[in-house]
């Protein structure tokens, strides 16, 4: 059996675990200036050494490996007490990323996102990976932060521990963790690969069973089946590996209304994720051409032709499992509809693209809840509860689908002719099943999950702990595990450690926005696991939104500044321009009731079923109102509540000196140098000759003209 041995373990262990230290050792570093400053009277960090519970119970101490943790627990030295004949002890959970498709850097991302929020004292964390060639290694954290699949690939002779097959894999997966959280996305981890692996070697995992995935994956089956079950579908016409009859194909064309020359279609692979091969075709050569070059280009050898839905919609949501044991609960969360925004050319084909779905773009905005009739709003939610139900998922699962407000002829009845999806709104059809959702830091599974009150580890651990009441083999470890945890908790309550508040500020209104967000969302999320700080994300912005802002002075304070400080849920997008419309929309008075209504309406649903469980706490998020502020009433604000400033600003009145001789003056703390150091390094050349006048002889300065 594969094992890993001390040395080995040694090699690959994560220099520094947890992320959320170094955010916190820059806080309090730069802090130092401040140390006696009247607004910050008996200030203090509590930096203990094994405890940081917000986001679960942190150890700053290396992983045991599966042997030695067998031996800590056989020996009873988890310095616990028995109770009810059980021993708390921490879950062992093996992230599972990679893979062979060409979502490896989306499920790369998936598992950062899933380790940051669920490692900690009582939840230990081991990190797996699989190449394109389904060559299996034990990776460290550490290297899991790798940019880019590239980068990732080129360490792993290096620095990953490599088992000589996917079966040793298997069984040191066996012996080394309770339960896997597979994050593979597209082949291998959603096709039901990995699962039938671990199905074989009898390792409890998260997610649906492999034979079920098989059905649900492959979009041609699974709209087969809905068809059955009695959901109204798209029409399609299915094309295999080179048997492509365009005599048949015509004949398809003619039957749905459509020209055979100009027919407005959608080509996808059958089997893949992401909107991978995605694309719209036109007319009967043109869809064939597409289809070919999806199977030429390995993507996929089965294609799927469908009508484009002129008018749609689009929407997706999310489905956890509250159920008991084997019995299954599926209730949706606020489904999200995914706005498409052609910017110039009305002949742009508007789809929901792999960089629309990933990568920072103004082409595209998210409504949660959807826009949509709130007879409508409810069916979506019914339906997704529903198929996931009747197709057997489990855990977790994103159910995305079109809304068409206007009737449409072209779907055929079903075989009992009573369709869900018709309604006197307009018709809903469910489109795509994804059996691992991606879960990157501002996916829609924590955009949602936070509109109905749960953080990021809430949910997650929510999941695990849904999944491991499936398992028989896992209830004793289960049952250890919520002990474990609920005894850390009661420890942290009795604590009583004051908080201290922090203001992270990010966006502007540079080039460098986007960058400043994604910055500013992680600093925000990594010191959310302390429990002595309070901490809010604020985004520094045009008062007129960013189309106004084009011809300002980045570089000068302006009466249009102003300053958001947000909820939990707005923070996760994608763009500032996204999340500046999120809080106009979130001010709008009806649109806030609806919001509000709602929510309550699915936590209750949530806690029908969550309530019966002896882990579940409680919901951790409370969703506010987003509230703008001029930048010298923020500033005014951040002085009243004694709170320092994080400063994640990249470029413009964030580097130059400006926001910090501000709150210099305010006598507000900041991160960061000071206002001349920032003002001085912000201009290169003022650097340039900084340094040619200091004694630094060993600086060898770069001549400039």
């Amino acid at each position: 059996m594969a094992s890993l041995s001390n040395s080995s373990l040694l090699r690959f262990v994560s220099r520094n675990e947890r992320r959320g230290d170094r955010f916190k050792e820059v806080l309090t570093a730069n802090l130092g200036c401040f140390a006696s400053s009247p607004s910050l009277p008996g200030f203090r960090f509590s930096l203990e050494a094994n405890r940081c519970p917000a986001r679960g119970f942190w150890a700053r101490v290396p992983r045991a490996s599966a042997e030695a943790a067998a031996v800590v627990e056989d020996k009873g030295e988890w310095g616990l007490e028995e109770k009810n004949g059980v021993k708390g002890r921490p879950l062992r959970v093996g992230i599972v990323c990679g893979g062979p498709s060409a979502e490896r850097g989306i499920s790369l991302n998936s598992a950062r996102s899933v380790l940051d929020h669920i490692q900690g004292e009582d939840l230990h964390v081991t990190c797996y990976y699989i190449d394109f060639d389904f060559n299996a290694y034990a990776v460290s954290s550490a290297q899991l932060y790798s940019n880019t699949p590239a980068d990732f690939d080129f360490k792993l002779e290096s620095l990953a521990h490599a088992f000589s097959s996917l079966t040793e894999f298997a069984e040191h997966l066996s012996i080394s963790v309770d339960i896997v959280f597979p994050v593979i996305h597209g082949r291998f981890g959603e096709d039901g690969g990995i699962q039938e692996l671990l199905e074989k070697a009898n390792v409890p995992f998260v997610g649906t069973p492999s034979a079920e995935c098989r059905q649900a994956f492959d979009k041609y089956n699974a709209s087969v089946e809905l068809k059955k079950k009695g959901f109204v579908t798209v029409p399609s016409f299915l094309i295999q590996g080179n048997h492509a009859d365009k005599s048949e194909l015509a004949k398809w064309f003619d039957r749905h209304l459509l020209d055979r020359d100009s027919g407005k279609v959608v080509v996808k692979p059958t089997r893949a994720g992401s909107s991978i091969g995605v694309s719209v075709a036109y007319g009967v050569d043109d869809s064939l051409l597409k289809a070919i070059d999806i199977i030429s280009e390995g993507i996929d050898d089965k294609v799927l032709i469908e009508v484009f839905l002129e008018g749609g919609c689009e929407f997706t949501a999310i489905v956890i499992d509250v159920g008991t044991d084997s019995q299954c609960d599926p209730v949706s969360l606020l489904p999200t509809e995914v706005e498409l925004c052609s910017k110039n050319d009305v002949n742009e084909d508007t789809l929901f693209s792999y960089r629309r779905k990933y990568l920072p773009t103004q082409q595209v905005a998210y409504h949660t809840p959807p826009r949509f009739p709130i007879d409508i709003i409810e069916h979506i939610r019914q339906g997704a509860a529903l198929l996931f139900k009747s197709f057997k998922l489990r855990d977790y699962a994103r159910i995305d689908g079109w809304f068409l407000p206007s009737p449409v002829k072209l779907f055929s009845s079903s075989v009992n002719n009573c369709e869900f999806g018709n309604t006197k709104s307009g018709t809903i059809i469910f489109s795509d099943i994804n059996l691992i959702s991606g879960m990157e830091q501002t996916s829609f599974m924590f955009q949602q999950a936070s509109k109905v009150g749960f953080s990021h580890s809430n949910i997650l651990r929510t999941i695990i702990h849904r999944a491991c009441l499936r398992f028989p083999s896992l209830r004793t470890h289960g049952k250890a595990w919520s002990m474990l945890y609920q005894r850390l908790k009661s420890a942290k309550h009795m604590d009583d450690v004051p908080k201290r508040k922090v203001f992270v500020i990010f966006g502007g209104e540079t080039s460098e926005r986007q960058v400043s967000l994604m910055s500013g969302t992680n600093v925000w999320l990594n010191l959310q696991a302390f429990d002595d700080l309070d901490v809010l994300p604020c985004m520094l912005a045009p008062a007129d939104g960013y189309a106004s802002a084009n011809h300002l002075d980045i570089y000068q304070v302006s009466s249009s500044n102003v300053v958001w400080t947000l909820p939990y849920s707005l923070v996760l997008r994608h763009t500032t321009e996204e999340v500046f419309a999120a809080c106009l929309e979130a001010i709008e008075p009806n649109r806030a009731m609806l919001t509000s209504q709602l929510s309550k309406h699915v936590m209750a649903e949530l806690l029908e079923g969550l309530s019966k469980q002896d882990w579940f706490t409680g919901f951790d998020i409370i969703e506010e109102t987003p509230q703008k502020l001029t930048l010298e009433q923020w500033i005014m604000h951040a002085k009243e509540a004694q709170a320092t400033i994080f400063i994640a600003l990249h470029g413009g009145i964030g580097e130059d000196g400006t926001l910090q001789s501000l709150l210099e003056t305010a006598r507000v703390p900041y991160t960061g140098p000071g206002q001349m150091a920032s003002n001085t390094c912000m201009d290169k050349v003022s650097t340039s000759l900084a340094l040619a006048q200091s004694k630094i002889w060993e600086y060898l300065q770069y001549p400039r003209s």
